[in-house]
């Protein structure tokens, strides 16, 4: 019997998990391509900068491949190429000094031409790598020129013939947007082929890759359907809608080694479905460390976000900010604790709101990955009130280490929980409305649960414990996309 063909997938991306990560992206790009490997079908290998932050262990053991020129506009530049194979995957990272060895990997005035570079380099770098990619796979507006050069540039050239363009949108909101004037200087955009990009006036690097690519991904079923909509698309409905058919949404998975507490050494105490009495002595071990009161029966509200309005913060300041008749929720009997960094506006408010709340509320002005762990464990119920969800892993780990998610309907949320309120089988709390008021309603239901009806509340818990939210189903979903793109 014929030995079955091996997808071989290319993922190009600006950060991966342990070398260069702010996000979730980084995350999935490392995870993923693991996921891949491991059922044999696909062969995926992922290519990243070289950024200054990638650990000192990691670039020790790198092997150098090559050097060339990558030709971008007007400018020549030198382009290393270094290889490490890492946790059953290969990777690659492109070495330029004068735009990576920075201190950050994102922020600076030039990104729209390092990340340019960086694009244009992948595509000149193939015939050097000893793997030649079925598909190139690009994530988010970063590396969204990939499919953009590729068609302009690359297709027609021997040995780049019927690859095959993956273009993943992990957050539409951000969509590299810039003036239309450096079209040419920045990116070598000729000027007839501007209408590729070009978009209300401006450069919309989103745009110009779901024009060229051959399938969109997105990060679940739903958030598939809801970026053709006007409220969700950030203006690109249209755009959307016109490829329609390209789109593919495949739900996210975590890393079920990394995100388990009867093995994470982050826990203070280690614990399983079984054992869920371990699971409150974290709760007061992070009390402890917090200067929280320490109190078991309390419960204590978790949330781990970038600090941006749409994952919600809007509508939990105007619930903190609720006066009396009413009140607020933070006068029922609860804890918060909130961990992420992003706007300074919500920074601020949240350190206020700290300060006001000292024997309720801490807000970790940081993105801690051990602290975080941490907190999944020693909370009751995760709260995730986002205006839009591309695919959240949140609610997974959330789910993972016993602790009741409370999202609201949208995104991979409605893909991933299930409400208990309308199903008995449910995993979590669910509301319908970007609504303050509607969002207390729930948490307070909850609350109510969690005092009144201990029996319901364990019995919730173990069935969050007991979902698959391993990459298992969604690597195989993938290699089904990769098998009906490549045939």
């Amino acid at each position: 019997m014929a030995k079955s063909r091996v997808n071989k997938v290319l993922f190009i991306t600006s950060e991966a998990v342990p070398f260069a990560a702010t996000g979730g992206m980084g995350e999935v790009c490392t995870a993923l391509p693991r996921a891949l490997n491991k059922t044999k079908k696909t062969e995926a290998r992922v290519m990243l900068p070289l950024y200054e932050d990638v650990a000192y262990r990691y670039k020790s053991e790198m092997e150098f491949i090559c050097n060339i020129t990558v030709g971008l506009s007007w400018r020549n530049q030198y382009c290393g190429l270094f290889k490490l194979e890492h946790d059953g995957v290969v990777y690659y990272f492109v070495d330029n000094e004068y735009y990576f060895k920075r201190p950050n990997f994102y922020g600076y005035y030039d990104d729209a031409e390092r990340f340019a570079f960086f694009s244009k380099a992948v595509l000149e770098l193939l015939p050097y790598l000893d793997f030649r990619p079925d598909v190139l796979q690009s994530n988010d507006h970063l590396t969204a020129l990939v499919p953009i050069y590729y068609a302009l540039e690359y297709k027609n050239r021997t040995g780049y013939e019927k690859i095959k363009n993956v273009f993943t949108i992990h957050n539409i909101n951000y969509q590299g947007v810039y003036p239309g004037i450096i079209a040419g200087d920045v990116f070598g955009i000729r000027d007839e082929d501007l209408h590729i990009v070009e978009f209300n006036g401006s450069i919309n690097l989103d745009k110009g890759a779901i024009e060229t690519c051959d399938v969109i991904a997105t990060m679940s079923p739903q958030y598939a359907r809801e970026i053709r909509l006007p409220e969700f698309s950030c203006g690109l409905d249209g755009i959307l809608i016109e490829h329609r058919d390209k789109i593919v949404g495949i739900l996210n998975g975590i890393d079920t080694d990394e995100y388990n507490p009867e093995t994470s050494q982050s826990l203070f105490r280690n614990y399983g479905a079984e054992n869920l009495d371990e699971k409150t002595r974290n709760k007061v071990e992070l009390q402890r460390m917090l200067s929280l009161p320490e109190d078991a029966d309390i419960p204590l509200v978790g949330m781990v976000a970038r600090m941006v309005p749409h994952k919600g913060y809007d509508i939990l300041r105007k619930s903190i900010n609720k006066v009396a008749p009413e009140g607020n929720i933070l006068d029922t009997n609860i804890q918060l604790v909130i961990i992420g960094q992003g706007d300074p506006d919500i920074e601020g408010y949240l350190s206020h709101i700290q300060k006001m709340y000292e024997r309720r509320v801490r807000a970790i002005i940081t993105y801690n990955h051990d602290l975080a762990l941490k907190l999944f464990a020693a909370a009751d119920m995760f709260l995730i009130p986002s205006w839009a969800e591309p695919c959240g892993l949140t609610q997974m780990i959330a789910c993972r280490f016993g602790t009741v998610p409370i999202v609201r309907a949208t995104g991979g949320l409605i893909d991933s929980i299930v409400n208990c309120e309308k199903n008995a089988g449910g995993n979590g709390f669910m509301f319908e409305e970007y609504d303050s008021d509607v969002m207390d309603k729930t948490i307070t239901r909850a609350v109510s649960m969690y005092y009144y009806h201990k029996d319901d509340w364990r019995k919730l818990q173990k069935r969050g414990m007991a979902c698959d939210f391993s990459w298992n189903k969604s690597a195989a979903k993938y290699n089904d996309m990769y098998a009906s793109l490549i045939k």
